[in-house]
C-alpha cells in the first residue's frame, strides 16, 4: 500500500479592511440612512454628537460612540425585517461603492488561490453579506447584540473590531497555521493587522493599487 501524501503547501491569505480601504467612505451611516431614512439619521447624529465627538477625540471609547448612534437608530428593530435592506445595501456597495483598483487587487488574490478575508469595525450584519457577494473566504466584523426575541438593542456584542481586536480575531481565524499574509488598511485601526503581515500595505485616500503586488521576497517570520 502506498503511503499517503501529505500536502505541505502553505496557505496564503489576504486580509482587507473595509471602510476607506475597499470603500471610498464610511459605510455605516449610509446603511442606517437606507434603513431609517436621512432625516431620522441626521437627528440621531445630532443627539449623539457629544458622545461621537468624545469618542473621536479619545475621551470616550469608539464603542461608546458607535453604540450611541446605533441605539438612536436601530434599537428595537427586528433583525429578520432588516434582511431585504441588508441585501439591497450590500449589492449597492459591491456595484457602486467599492474602489475599482482595490477590488482588482482583491480579485488578483482570489485568482492566485489566496484566501481573502474582510476585517472590519463595521457591522457584520451587512459586511458579512458583502463578503459573500465578493466570494471571500471569511469575514471578521463587529457583531451587534440581538435580544432573545430577535431584536437589535443598539449595543455591540463583544468588542469593536478595531486595532488590537483586529489582530486578535485575525490570528484566531488563521487558527495557528503558518501562512503568507498580505494585509491592506488605511487607518490607525489597521496598524496591528498590518504589522503582523508579511506584506502590510497602508493606503492613503488617493493611493491607487496596481492589479498585482510589487514583486519581492517575503521576509522570514
Amino acid at each position: 500500500m502506498s503511503a499517503a501524501v501529505v500536502s505541505t503547501a502553505q496557505r496564503t491569505v489576504a486580509a482587507f479592511d473595509f471602510d476607506g480601504t475597499l470603500t471610498h467612505h464610511d459605510s455605516l451611516v449610509p446603511f442606517l440612512m437606507r434603513v431609517r431614512g436621512r432625516a431620522a439619521v441626521m437627528r440621531a447624529l445630532v443627539s449623539s454628537a457629544p458622545v461621537l465627538l468624545a469618542s473621536a477625540t479619545g475621551r470616550e471609547s469608539r464603542e461608546r460612540g458607535k453604540e450611541a448612534l446605533l441605539i438612536a437608530t436601530v434599537n428595537g428593530w427586528w433583525v429578520d425585517e432588516l434582511g431585504p435592506a441588508v441585501d439591497e445595501y450590500a449589492r449597492e456597495v459591491v456595484e457602486k461603492r467599492l474602489r475599482p483598483d482595490r477590488v482588482e487587487r482583491l480579485r488578483w488574490h482570489q485568482e492566485q488561490g489566496h484566501e481573502v478575508v474582510l476585517v472590519s469595525a463595521s457591522p457584520e450584519l451587512y459586511v458579512g453579506r458583502v463578503g459573500e457577494l465578493l466570494g471571500c473566504a471569511g469575514v471578521i466584523a463587529t457583531q451587534l447584540e440581538v435580544d432573545r426575541r430577535g431584536r437589535l438593542t443598539g449595543r455591540l456584542f463583544g468588542d469593536n473590531v478595531w486595532g488590537v481586536e483586529k489582530e486578535r480575531l485575525l490570528r484566531e481565524w488563521l487558527a495557528g497555521d503558518a501562512v503568507r499574509l498580505y494585509a491592506y488598511g488605511d487607518s490607525d485601526g489597521d496598524a496591528q493587522m498590518l504589522a503582523m503581515a508579511d506584506v502590510g500595505v497602508r493606503l492613503g485616500g488617493r493611493d491607487r493599487l496596481g492589479r498585482e503586488p510589487e514583486p519581492g521576497p517575503f521576509p522570514s517570520r
